[in-house]
């Protein structure tokens, strides 16, 4: 742990989904982009280990880093704005915290001591925060980010622990800040401080004082709002930042750097760094909002009515569409009415088809005609993880005629073209027993993945437990079906991919883990580009028909 490390926490309050994540990893751009190394941390209260046995519904995505930690979604934000890849230090749960403390007492590791929160579990969360400052050589600044709202029972530990961490580092190298809410009530005509004096009020109670406060609102704040924030919640003034709503979650960070967020962090933190280099993100930016040509890319889902468990999809097609300079309009798609009402009613028209990953029978059907829709009436089509494995079902039932599916739904199917990996077959338990993390694959030189990547060897980042059956590679093979990426072993299918068609191609692993705004992951690039052709290919089609009804 470097000596000069400084830590800045940042906590909400008044309600939660204010954008915490965002806001957090908005500054941790703006400080890396002043030369600084940034490390970014999530501690979510919940007592589950990690996210990986919660519902899509619950939690939304599940990050997976390449070290194999299942973690937050906010974990993809802080990725994507630093450009930098985290590890499971990044991520600590009220239940690793408890689960570390409780088997180091079974052991014997306290002496006999009676083992209470304070000073055990503060004492654990304390060397979490630490050991996130050893994530890289020199790491500068440390930004933790504390899930919940101030007043949540299960946050307490958290913030006794972080209360802690300044009288342990020194005054100089902890910063605290506080997002709250500042609503506009309508039927008075006004902007209320209250909501936030409150939450300041409760962080003060347990012994932080915010340094500064980040201020979502839905329209500017006037100077004496802010004056007004700023005396009853005794910050300065120039603390009180204005995080106004924003069209973009890219905006905010060129927001928060026009409020002089990063200055003020810089000066009170004493930290050593030259302005912010924002030149290529303002770029992006300007793109983001400046692109008039649009496509449409139907995602056939089954966690639709929460589009957070999709979140980093869906960034990778805005990463996507700057890169091809075309805007990206999502149509989502519940698998299970394409199963109701056949693929025509939902997918005509979409210029490009994307089947996401997922666990369950629920909703396969749906996912293995949207896969047939796209092969069958060539429209370009990206299939990640179950999407693959979708795939190849759909090929070895309508192309090589096989009663075909998954032994993940059917232990008795016929001919199980997707099967348990072998080592899965003792694993008792759920929770981290996947396939999970980074893993390198072998690309086949003339293929369309090959092109696409532009190197032999990649590494993704993968989370499943079925594989495609080796005893049906060739089968497969035989009928056209390209295994265009392969393991290092060539054991495990990690890409496949069907020659002649405009863009058909699926992958095993999770390439949206991967995409960064100013680097769109090439899987993500290719497909967008193959429908913006689509696209206009269909455009100068109906010109063609338009043109001969005027003649």
């Amino acid at each position: 742990m470097g000596e000069n490390t400084k830590y800045i926490f940042v906590t909400g309050g008044v309600v939660s989904s204010l954008g915490k994540g965002i806001a957090s990893a908005s500054l941790g751009l703006l400080l890396k982009q002043r030369g600084l190394h940034v490390v970014l941390q999530k501690f979510d209260p919940y007592l589950n280990v990690d996210p990986g046995t919660m519902s899509p519904f619950q939690h939304g995505e599940v990050f997976v880093t390449d070290d194999g930690a299942e973690t937050d979604l906010d974990l993809g934000h802080y990725e994507r704005f630093i450009d930098r890849n985290l590890s499971q230090r990044s991520n600590v749960t009220t239940g690793q915290v408890y689960e570390s403390v409780i088997n180091r007492e079974r052991n014997g590791g306290y002496l006999g001591k009676t083992v209470q929160v304070v000073p055990h579990i503060t004492d654990e969360i304390k060397s979490r925060i630490r050991l996130a400052a050893e994530n890289g050589e020199g790491v500068d600044v440390v930004i933790t980010e504390i899930g919940g709202t101030t007043g949540d029972i299960e946050g307490l530990p958290f913030l006794e622990a972080i209360r802690q961490m300044r009288l342990d580092q020194g005054h100089d190298n902890v910063l605290y800040i506080h997002l709250t809410l500042v609503p506009y009530i309508k039927a008075a005509q006004e902007i209320k401080t209250k909501p936030s004096q409150h939450s300041v009020k409760g962080l003060r109670e347990i012994g932080i004082q915010p340094d500064i406060l980040l201020c979502r609102c839905d329209r500017p704040l006037s100077q004496e709002v802010k004056a007004k924030i700023a005396l009853f919640c005794n910050v300065e003034e120039r603390s009180v930042i204005e995080a106004i709503d924003a069209e973009s979650i890219y905006h905010v960070p060129l927001k928060l750097w026009k409020e002089g967020l990063d200055d003020i962090v810089v000066e009170k933190l004493r930290l050593d760094a030259g302005p912010p280099d924002l030149d290529e993100w303002e770029k992006m930016v300007h793109k983001i909002f400046s692109m008039t040509e649009s496509i449409d890319i139907a995602i056939v889902g089954k966690y639709i009515q929460i589009v957070d468990a999709y979140k980093s999809i869906i960034e990778s097609f805005t990463h996507a569409g700057v890169a091809n300079d075309i805007h990206v309009n999502l149509r989502w798609v519940d698998a299970e009415k394409i199963e109701e009402d056949g693929p025509e009613k939902w997918l005509d028209s979409a210029d490009g088809i994307l089947v996401p990953g997922g666990f369950g029978e629920r909703g396969t059907e749906g996912k293995i005609t949207a896969v047939k829709y796209a092969r069958e009436n060539r429209v370009p089509y990206l299939g990640i993880c179950l999407g693959l494995q979708m795939a190849v079902i759909e090929f070895a039932r309508n192309v090589c005629g096989l009663d075909a599916g998954s032994s993940e739904f059917d232990p008795d199917v016929p001919h199980p073209v997707i099967d348990l990996m072998l080592e899965q077959h003792s694993k008792s338990k759920m929770g981290g027993t996947m396939r999970l993390g980074a893993y390198p694959g072998i690309l086949r030189e003339g293929t369309l993945a090959r092109e696409l990547y532009g190197v032999d060897e990649i590494s993704e980042r993968h989370r499943h437990r079925w594989e495609v059956n080796n005893e049906y590679r060739e089968r497969l093979a035989a009928k056209g079906l390209v295994f265009s990426g392969l393991s290092p072993d060539s054991d495990l299918v990690e890409i496949i991919e069907l020659p002649g068609h405009p863009y058909f191609i699926a992958v095993q692993f999770h390439p949206e883990l991967k995409s960064r705004p100013m680097r769109a992951h090439p899987l993500f690039r290719g497909l967008v580009a193959a429908a913006k052709e689509l696209s206009r290919t269909r455009a100068q089609g109906e010109g063609t028909v338009a043109a001969g009804r005027d003649g």
